[in-house]
């Protein structure tokens, strides 16, 4: 997936995958991924798609600075 924010291109295929966390059984309507990318650049983006049930009911990149990025992977450890 690529997504421009603020002139700023993020992409899954050229950037570099830190940390991947599931919720929940493949096919589960609730479950869902997260996915922390870092870009050739330095930046920090969180890769998410769900079920339909669940709270990311379609694919999205959010940059993220490197506060949230730090307390993401605490959180994921």
């Amino acid at each position: 997936m690529q997504k421009t924010i603020c002139k700023k291109i993020y992409d899954t295929e050229t950037s570099t995958l830190i940390k991947k966390v599931t919720f929940g059984e493949f096919g589960d309507p609730a479950g869902y991924e997260e996915s922390l990318y870092q870009t050739e650049s330095g930046n920090f983006f969180l890769y998410t798609n769900g079920g339909a049930d669940s709270k990311y009911k379609k694919e999205d990149i959010t940059r993220m600075g490197a506060e949230k990025k730090d307390a993401w992977l605490k959180a994921n450890a």
